[in-house]
């Protein structure tokens, strides 16, 4: 049976990593023009005594990648300013709030206290209150604009390099582009709604010590929660707890409590101890630098599932029985443990299917009803919407974590991977559960949620993974049981299956996984080909100059930060660099933001 189960899903698995890749072919074959199927991220740029970033990176690119390179637009950390502008919407946000309370009683002027949450301190007219605090806001917003511009430390090694064709860009973005691999290295950039701004602010020579840190904290905060989690197992057996706290004998004997503590209670505080967990994984994420969206998710996804696989999968299986059976731990030779550890397996079986119902049946419910958001919005209508923008904000519906939702889900997949053999009666439950799962979530999706970004199934790599390394530890298992009952023989026979599930990822992955990370070349040329025979009067150096310019100098803000352009007719590439190169003339850009100080000074408002 096991053999059954293994070769139905290597059957299974396989046909939909086929379907999938060729689903994001098509999709990207398909897809409308965007900015990201022109542009490459570049991070890691070596400093140069001669030139800024910005010359240097358009002197890079304008000699090797010379009939391709179109423009490019320096990475700035403008983090303080992006608060500076984030706390100003804040004020005008309460400024608006004030003027319509005027409007509507023009008899009286509103007032309020400056002091925190203006419950006391000096009441003053909160109108002219505001509009000062505004006026001053917007000095020091000038002010620090004109210092990322200027300031050569607020440039980073970086720059989003824009190119004349897809082919172009996908040569650029997969493949080495100097002998020494550490620099000028390239990636497909995000599309620009995916960008996550303020993690381009990091140097990249922190990022693997930020990447290390965080994977130790991973480590002590996935094993240290084995604590509460055992504490929340042994609630399951309440004779323990009637020899440890013998007075509370004659409340646990009473059958409806009896019931609630062993059906019910371990499942609930084991959701309760995981509702912090995503924000935690995420916080950990965004620390070590993931310059999308998607990655962070994807990343955290990874987090969760790893979480969700040690404490809930194994420390249920393991820890609870520990705690039933310590008296057998301690007094048994060493060699007994892996006995107590395979019986554990199926004795676990009813705890997961109370799992099952409490976590997956009621999450499923749950989504249907949204009475989290529905709460929230309620509560934030009652106290904190003062303004037309405030109640679109309370009502705006977000996006599916996929950092949680997804780990969650194939946490199922693990649990009927080992149960289908050993105790095939959870398979019920599982499967109502991915029926309801599949309905409500596509119904979500369609109908519900905000598409945050698209990524053409950039996930499934990692669900395949997943899902193949849960079969691994489902046949390990119950390698494990069948050694403690007897049946070493029907053990020697479950050998190969591992080798066999190894065997089948690396296959799946030599086959389909380069669709995930590579653009095809020829792909690439074809839509270049039809672009410009259905548009060629497309100025496409017009249509990538603001796609990835930083949100706070995008046009409706005081400046506008220009990409680069090269000098498409000019055979020479402008350098500073006189006594290496034969350049007779200086870089036309004298700014590292791409336009000259007097470009800048010429600048109206917008």
């Amino acid at each position: 049976m096991a053999y059954v189960f293994t070769f139905w899903t290597f059957y299974v698995l396989y046909r939909e990593y086929k379907v999938i890749t060729t689903m994001r072919l098509r999709f990207l074959a398909n897809q409308n023009r965007r900015p990201d199927q022109f542009t490459v991220l570049v991070r890691n740029v070596p400093p140069d005594p001669d030139e800024t970033v910005s010359e240097h990176v358009e002197h890079f690119f304008a000699v090797n990648h010379r009939d391709h390179y179109l423009s490019h637009q320096t990475v700035y950390n403008a983090n303080t300013l992006a608060g500076l502008v984030e706390n100003k919407k804040g004020l005008q946000n309460w400024l608006v709030y004030y003027e319509n309370q005027y409007a509507k009683n023009p008899a009286k002027k509103p007032t309020m206290k400056t002091g925190l949450w203006g419950l006391w301190g000096e009441r003053v007219d909160a109108i002219e209150y505001y509009k000062s605090a505004i006026e001053e806001l917007c000095k020091q917003e000038d002010e620090e604009r004109q210092k990322v511009i200027t300031d050569p430390k607020a440039i980073m090694p970086a720059a989003f390099v824009s190119f004349k064709s897809r082919w172009g860009a996908a040569v650029c973005a997969q493949t080495q582009q100097t002998s020494n691999p550490t620099l000028w290295l390239t990636e497909w950039a995000p599309e620009p709604r995916d960008v996550y701004w303020p993690n381009l602010a990091i140097p990249y020579v922190e990022l693997s010590v930020r990447r290390l840190i965080m994977a130790v904290a991973l480590f002590f905060l996935t094993f240290f929660f084995m604590i509460p989690i055992a504490i929340v197992q042994s609630l399951a057996n309440l004779d323990d707890i009637e020899r440890l706290l013998p007075f509370l004998k004659p409340i646990i004997e009473r059958n409806s409590l009896k019931a609630v503590v062993q059906g019910f209670l371990p499942g609930i505080a084991l959701k309760i101890f995981l509702i912090v967990l995503p924000a935690i994984l995420m916080t950990m994420s965004t620390i070590e630098g993931h310059t999308s969206l998607s990655g962070l998710n994807r990343t955290t996804a990874s987090k969760y599932y790893l979480f969700l696989f040690v404490n809930v999968f194994l420390g249920s299986v393991i820890t609870g029985t520990a705690f039933q059976q310590l008296n057998n731990f301690i007094h048994q030779s060493a060699n007994k443990i892996p006995e107590i550890v395979g019986e554990s397996i199926p004795m676990k079986a009813t705890f997961f299917v109370t799992y099952v119902m409490v976590d997956g049946w009621a999450g499923v419910a749950a989504e249907v009803l949204r009475l989290k958001p529905l709460v929230m919005f309620h509560i934030k209508n009652a106290f904190l919407v003062r303004t037309e923008k405030d109640r679109e904000e309370a009502m705006d519906p977000g996006s599916l974590n996929f950092g949680t939702t997804e780990p969650r889900i194939q946490l199922y997949f693990l649990l009927g991977l080992v149960y289908a053999v050993v105790t095939p009666i959870l398979l019920p439950f599982i499967i109502v559960f991915f029926s309801l799962a599949y309905l409500v979530f596509r119904h979500q999706i369609i109908n519900v949620y905000n598409q945050q970004y698209e990524s053409a199934a950039q996930f499934w790599p990692d669900v395949q993974r997943r899902i193949v390394i849960a079969l691994i530890v489902s046949q390990i298992l119950l390698m494990g049981l069948l050694s403690t009952q007897q049946a070493e023989k029907s053990t020697v026979v479950l050998l190969p299956l591992p080798v066999l599930s190894i065997w089948f990822h690396h296959v799946c992955k030599g086959r389909f996984e380069p669709a995930f990370i590579k653009f095809p070349l020829q792909d690439a040329m074809v839509k270049d080909t039809l672009e410009r025979a259905n548009d060629p009067t497309l100025n496409l150096r017009e249509y990538l100059k603001d796609a990835y310019v930083h949100p706070v100098f995008h046009k409706n803000d005081m400046y506008e930060l220009a990409a680069i352009d090269e000098e498409e007719k000019n055979p020479l590439v402008a350098t500073r660099r006189r006594s290496r190169m034969n350049t007779p003339v200086d870089s036309k850009f004298n700014s590292s933001s791409g336009t000259t100080e007097g470009e800048f000074s010429r600048m109206p408002p917008h």
